[in-house]
């Protein structure tokens, strides 16, 4: 029994050990994205950025939501990752909640 324990435990912290710092960030572009040629253009060459999990577009709203490995990368290496394909991106911050 106190052997299954030990495996256990050892399992739990290994996992714990090497789980992922994984965040998001909600980005507009200028130009803005406004058709499916320029999402294309974002998805296809973001996605090859360092740290980069997932790309989420809205063209409704013209966002681009990037799922990213925040031990691997960070907002601002992602907005240079838009520079290189003439894209000028900032994060959009949430507005306060009003209570």
């Amino acid at each position: 029994m106190r052997r299954l324990s030990f495996v256990i435990f050892t399992l739990s912290f290994g996992v714990a050990l090497f789980a992922k710092d994984i965040k998001t960030v909600v980005l507009k572009t200028q130009p803005e994205m406004h058709c499916a040629n320029c999402e294309k253009k974002i998805k296809d060459n973001i996605r090859f950025e360092k740290g980069v999990k997932s790309i989420k577009t809205d063209l409704g709203k013209k966002t681009v939501t990037v799922e990213y490995d925040a031990d691997k990368t960070n907002v601002q290496n992602i907005i240079k990752g838009f520079k290189k394909i003439k894209y000028e991106a900032t994060e959009v911050k949430k507005a306060p909640k009003n209570e």
